[in-house]
């Protein structure tokens, strides 16, 4: 459906990577070894978001570092569209705030990294019933088409992983 509104890869690309996640900043050669295009056409497309007051940048080194502009007036809308295609609001309706003890959940996978996928990879830290996750997965799937494939850790457990990597987008947290 973005590809619709959206003619340029490039753009949908960093918009599903840095509004998903708009606490996470990268840089410009970062971005375009992730995305694996061209550091040129990356640039076009932080410099337009930029201009227009979606993303902020802060020099750090000898690095601009990107992050969305959570005080852009549009900030929301664009997020919640941005939800919205990737289904990832019917599971934050649906499936997040019913589940009870959670802690946080994460994104990874494809749609983390800013990819289209058919798949949503989530990471669920929290003792979540279990059965009735189950249940509602299933629901889910249903109403957007997704396949969705989770993990569950413990807050202890959770603690070896490296949530502050880029491949973890947080998604929900308590």
């Amino acid at each position: 459906m973005l590809e619709a509104l959206i003619s340029s890869k490039t753009r949908i690309k960093l918009l599903l990577r840095l509004f998903l996640n708009p606490e996470s900043r990268s840089y410009l050669r970062g971005l375009a070894d992730e995305f694996q295009e061209s550091t040129n056409s990356v640039r076009l497309e932080l410099s337009r978001f930029e201009e227009a007051g979606m993303v902020e940048s802060e020099l750090i080194g000898n690095k601009k570092f990107y992050k969305a502009n959570t005080k852009f007036t549009l900030f929301n809308e664009v997020r919640g569209i941005l939800l919205k295609q990737t289904g990832l609001s019917s599971i934050v309706e649906e499936v997040i705030e019913k589940l009870g003890d959670l802690k946080s959940v994460y994104l990874t996978g494809d749609l983390a990294k800013g990819k289209q996928s058919d798949i949503i990879s989530l990471v669920f830290v929290g003792n979540p019933d279990r059965i009735y996750l189950t249940h509602l997965v299933e629901k889910v799937e249903g109403m957007i088409s997704k396949k969705i494939q989770y993990l569950n850790y413990s807050e202890e457990e959770s603690v070896a992983l490296d949530f502050e990597n880029e491949k973890y987008l947080l998604l929900w947290n308590e």
